[in-house]
């Protein structure tokens, strides 16, 4: 199926597309916040460039778009430019792995949520950070 737009509004639309500081980060960030976890950094030299780490405990956290990461209950595969879209996807599960197995490999935690679980229960997921904190204070 060919692509509802012209290759310049698609450019447009794709570089409007943000990949730091989202929505999704930005709330995130808050619920952290409001829960008093303070200590965490999100400019790091870490590799993977996790959206959170929190360096004394080393947890890396990574909040997966939807889309982006092909979630098992959300992805919808685009009708659209199919076969671009499957192998990029693809590509981000594959980067995803390696780097999670890496960062565990190097001694650090890897949490990762789902766009989903974040909107819809922030709280559980803030409460799995904190779980995680306080069980490896150091």
């Amino acid at each position: 199926m060919a692509d509802v737009h012209t290759r310049k509004q698609r450019s447009f639309n794709m570089s409007q597309i943000k990949a730091r500081n989202t929505t999704l980060e930005l709330n995130f960030r808050k619920s952290l916040y409001s829960a008093g976890l303070k200590n965490y950094r999100i400019k790091t030299k870490i590799y993977g460039k996790p959206d959170v780490f929190f360096p004394k405990n080393k947890l890396a956290v990574f909040l997966d778009g939807c889309f982006w990461h092909k979630c098992p209950r959300c992805y919808i595969a685009p009708a659209s430019n199919a076969g671009f879209w499957k192998e990029k996807i693809r590509e981000n599960i594959k980067r995803d792995r390696k780097i999670s197995m890496y960062l565990r490999k190097n001694g650090i935690k890897v949490l990762r949520f789902w766009g989903h679980q974040i909107k819809t229960n922030p709280n559980k997921c803030i409460a799995k950070v904190m779980d995680y904190l306080e069980k490896n204070e150091k």
